[in-house]
């Protein structure tokens, strides 16, 4: 079972962007299925976006064309690029591994978005 540990979030400015990564560790990682969902404060956990092991990714309809999901499996690594951020995507960012029975989540990173 893979570790995973989410960085790069910070506060941006409306407009900006950020790029954030989830790295892993433990074996296998460039087969797991990779999701990067967020919680803001009173809000259920919620999908950002999806990526397989293949390089398939899935969106929500509400995001697609802001938030990008890319892998590097040589560096055990997903991306989350986030453009055109708004208010409203202020939330805790997390990754989660899914491989068979076997699903593993990261700490969290905020994100914070101020307008």
């Amino acid at each position: 079972q893979v570790q995973l540990v989410e960085s790069g979030g910070g506060l941006v400015q409306a407009g900006g962007s950020l790029r954030l990564s989830c790295a892993a560790s433990g074996k296998l990682f460039s087969r797991y299925t990779v999701g990067w969902y967020r919680q803001a404060p009173g809000k259920e956990r919620e999908l950002v976006a999806r990526i397989t092991s293949v390089g398939s990714t899935n969106y929500p309809d509400s995001l697609k064309g802001r938030f990008t999901i890319s892998r590097d499996n040589a560096k055990n690594t997903v991306y989350l690029q986030l453009n055109s951020l708004k208010p409203e995507d202020t939330a805790v960012y997390y990754c989660n591994g899914a491989l068979g029975i076997f699903s593993s989540w990261g700490q969290g990173t905020q994100v914070t978005v101020s307008s």
